[in-house]
């Protein structure tokens, strides 16, 4: 699994998978794309949605400071060299088996095992 470390807040150093935000009138799939174009150096076209779901960060007096809502879509890579780019402090290749040796955003180990079980099994040869 392909993971960048959050060069800036908020969670900075904690690794996540690669995204962003959405500009005004563009398609989740083309903000995708172009998100990991910028972040990871990589062309990927987005191949489906796999799970969409919310992180809200409370403030230290336990109000709302950020909520997001992630959208996260299984791409095929279609050329270029993986670099750390933009706001990535840096890159990695993760195994799914490795991901408790590095420092994950919250809700990110949980959401990769599901979408890359989903992914095996869509992909299972009968």
């Amino acid at each position: 699994m392909l993971l960048v470390q959050r060069g800036k807040e908020p969670l900075k150093g904690q690794w996540a998978l690669p995204g962003g935000l959405v500009e005004p009138g563009e398609r989740l799939a083309t903000a995708v794309e172009r998100e990991v174009a910028e972040e990871t150096g990589l062309k990927v076209r987005a191949q489906y949605l796999a799970e969409v779901f919310e992180r809200i960060m409370p403030d230290a007096k336990g109000r709302t400071e950020y909520h997001y809502v992630l959208a996260d879509y299984v791409c095929k890579i279609i050329s270029g060299t993986a670099k750390a780019g933009d706001d990535a402090g840096n890159l990695a290749w993760v195994p799914v088996a490795k991901l408790d040796q590095v420092t994950l955003t919250e809700g990110t180990k949980e959401v990769v095992e599901r979408v890359y079980a989903d992914y095996q099994r869509r992909n299972a040869r009968v």
